[in-house]
């Protein structure tokens, strides 16, 4: 066994910030388990918090960043019943920094691996099945027929809404920043495909929709496309902020709401999980998802765990398709 390690946020700033350093190996205490890290997810929410962006939680530095996993259990503390050494495990917002080696993390936080998933493939899904599945399923009910909008549709999150909307009878208008990602978006099953970078998108929503506008946005964006997200809608529409790629969302008028009643709202995933109960009938629905091999799910890059800081300077640039996943076993 490797001596462990974890990558720090040594001070707030870009991906050099990123540094390895010897960790002690963690002891289960009572409700806890040890799990080694076969597969680590990166997410955007790793680089709000190491670039100091204002966060539901924000650590002071130094502190581990990361919050989805995959591993195996080294250790079972007391109070433990359902879960043995040896167990697959997966979690998400435990309340630790998952980008090290090994970890301690509270043991109702961990739910097992069906043995038809992969570390890789559960890694780069489990926390974007799991955002796709309350935006699309809890938020609002939505009839066969809908139209959404649906922005960064070849990313992580994004190509499973594209699929998983598709599959519920939704008609899917896609925006992507490049011509590849077009592509991309059309063979996920996007109705149609906006490049806001070269096209107005809101002008296009207008026209592909015949002046209607859609139902729902789900907005990961943020800053550059929120305002043209709230043109988008429909009357009595929704539009989705659960992400902020190029930035915060300034203030705006809520008057800018009364014409059309339109509807407004900032989740997290973190109080859709947060009841054990939740947390594992949403992974029974995901898991099923994820097994599903006609499900496609990019993996934009294998890293090794010491390259977080490339994996971030990847992810900021925004220039990926699909998931990254750090692997602690490869130097």
């Amino acid at each position: 066994m490797n001596p462990p390690y974890a990558i720090f946020v040594t001070s707030l700033g870009g991906p050099e910030v990123l540094q390895a350093g010897p960790i002690d190996m963690p002891v289960a205490g009572p409700g806890q388990v040890v799990i080694e890290h076969s597969a680590i997810a990166v997410n955007y929410v790793d680089i709000y918090l190491r670039a100091g962006q204002p966060h539901g939680h924000n650590p002071e530095p130094p502190f581990v960043p990361g919050i989805s996993a995959v591993g195996r259990v080294l250790e079972v503390g007391a109070g433990v019943s359902d879960l043995q050494v040896g167990d697959r495990i997966t979690y998400a917002n435990a309340g630790v920094g998952c980008y090290c080696t090994h970890v301690a993390i509270p043991a109702d936080r961990a739910v097992k691996v069906p043995a038809a998933l992969d570390d890789i493939r559960v890694a780069a899904g489990l926390l974007r099945a799991l955002t796709a599945q309350y935006l699309l399923k809890q938020m609002r009910p939505m009839a066969a027929g809908e139209t959404v909008l649906v922005h960064a549709a070849a990313g992580g999150v994004g190509q499973l809404l594209v699929q998983w909307a598709k599959r519920l009878g939704l008609k899917v208008i896609a925006t992507v920043g490049s011509d590849a990602k077009v592509i991309t978006a059309h063979e996920l099953g996007a109705d149609a495909v906006i490049n806001y970078r070269t096209q107005d998108f809101v002008a296009e929503v207008a026209r592909i929709t015949g002046g209607e506008g859609v139902s729902v946005v789900y907005d990961s964006v943020g800053h550059d496309t929120f305002t043209g997200s709230l043109a988008c809608l429909a009357p009595k529409g929704l539009a989705i902020n659960y992400g902020t790629a190029s930035g915060h969302v300034e203030n705006f008028s809520l008057q800018t709401l009364h014409a059309r009643s339109l509807w407004v709202c900032r989740p997290t995933l973190r109080t859709y999980i947060a009841k054990r109960a939740d947390l594992l009938a949403m992974c029974e629905e995901v898991f099923a998802l994820l097994a599903d091999k006609t499900i496609r799910l990019d993996i934009a890059a294998l890293l090794p765990l010491l390259r977080a800081g490339k994996a971030h300077s990847l992810l900021e640039s925004r220039s990926t398709q699909g998931a990254i996943v750090l692997l602690p076993a490869t130097s």
